[in-house]
């Protein structure tokens, strides 16, 4: 069999002047035997370090999904695909600090109370499930975080800031630091390398990422098809705003 579908890669970015722009995922970057090959296996994990007001989050009723919470309401169309689990109790997180409540999210262990530099936790599931599912991949797992924490030294209840600062534990011993800042996040997924001063640099430099970019547009636009030449305008408008 013969196949002339030919796929645009994924990782395929906008260039220009030093800059480039990652693009959405397109139909044409859908490989021409996608039918056939094993899709992605992915694996997320979200805390939500203040808590939550839980009937919002929980269906009503056990067994089958009825109604959606208001909260889950979005994942309607894929209800069907959704299993939803609550009573459950950590107690290896008592004496419920913000301390000890982080540290056992993912690693369910007891964090050793210290204050110094010999803490003790655990390997966390996302770090097991990373050796599996990500072995695959340039980055087996990826930690990201909306804050940036930078307290050090004792930060509640005698325990150290690192249990609190850090959901996920490749070892009991080696906490792994989110990332909050988006560039950074960016460049570790899409980037070429380069220090964080060459990037700032580069991106002061650039008064207009997308007046740069005008050529390398056009010549994917010649490229897609109806649906994708629409998908990529909308895209670069909301890149422009």
């Amino acid at each position: 069999m013969i196949v002339t579908k030919t796929a645009l890669p994924r990782r395929t970015f906008l260039r220009g002047m030093g800059t480039m722009l990652a693009l959405p995922l397109l139909d044409c970057m859908v490989p021409a035997l996608s039918a056939a090959a094993k899709p992605v296996r992915r694996l997320g994990f979200v805390y939500i370090p203040m808590g939550a007001h839980m009937p919002q989050w929980t269906p009503a009723g056990e067994g089958a999904l009825g109604e959606l919470s208001p909260t889950l309401r979005a994942l309607a169309p894929v209800a069907e695909q959704l299993t939803v689990v609550s009573n459950l109790e950590l107690k290896n997180a008592y004496p419920g600090t913000h301390a000890t409540s982080n540290a056992s999210f993912l690693s369910a262990a007891t964090a050793k109370w210290t204050e110094s530099s010999d803490y003790y936790l655990g390997t966390t599931v996302d770090q097991i499930a990373a050796q599996h599912l990500g072995k695959d991949s340039r980055l087996p797992s990826l930690e990201l975080a909306m804050d940036l924490l930078t307290t050090v030294g004792q930060c509640d209840n005698g325990y150290a800031c690192v249990y609190q600062n850090n959901l996920s534990w490749s070892s009991p011993t080696t906490p792994l630091p989110a990332e909050a800042h988006p560039r950074i996040a960016f460049e570790r997924l899409f980037g070429d390398g380069g220090s964080s001063a060459d990037r700032l640099a580069e991106l002061r430099k650039s008064a207009s990422l997308l007046d740069w970019m005008k050529e390398d547009i056009a010549r994917l636009q010649k490229k897609l098809g109806p649906g994708d030449r629409t998908k990529v305008s909308e895209y670069l408008d909301t890149c422009a705003k």
